[in-house]
């Protein structure tokens, strides 16, 4: 999984350098290169925190930051003339790294004995 949300990051990085150089399409290369990368980094922070609570903490931000990055990616697909195929592959991965991290805070809180709300 650390593999997977760095690709993602970096796959991220590059569709965002494609989008055209306005206003909009600065603004957006900026936000979701932080999303994407902090998705990759916040995954790495989970995987070395100390406590069940600090990794469940970071996962959702995690998945936060995936779901942040989708919406930026479907964003600029609607708006602007980028790669739709590209779009579509990394609104797809998106998905399923949400997927698999929800799966894992409500592994990880379900076994802690703390309640998760979704």
């Amino acid at each position: 999984m650390k593999r997977r949300t760095q690709s993602f990051a970096h796959e991220c990085v590059k569709y965002a350098v494609t989008f055209p150089d306005n206003d909009l399409g600065r603004h957006v290369r900026q936000q979701l290169t932080r999303s994407a990368t902090s998705v990759a980094a916040n995954y790495r922070a989970a995987c070395i925190a100390q406590t069940v609570p600090t990794t469940v903490a970071k996962m959702r931000i995690v998945f936060e930051e995936a779901d942040e990055s989708q919406f930026r990616i479907e964003f600029m697909e609607e708006e602007a003339e980028t790669d739709r195929v590209k779009a579509q592959y990394l609104c797809g991965e998106s998905h399923e790294i949400t997927s698999i991290l929800l799966k894992a805070v409500m592994t990880l809180s379900n076994s802690s004995g703390a309640k998760f709300k979704q």
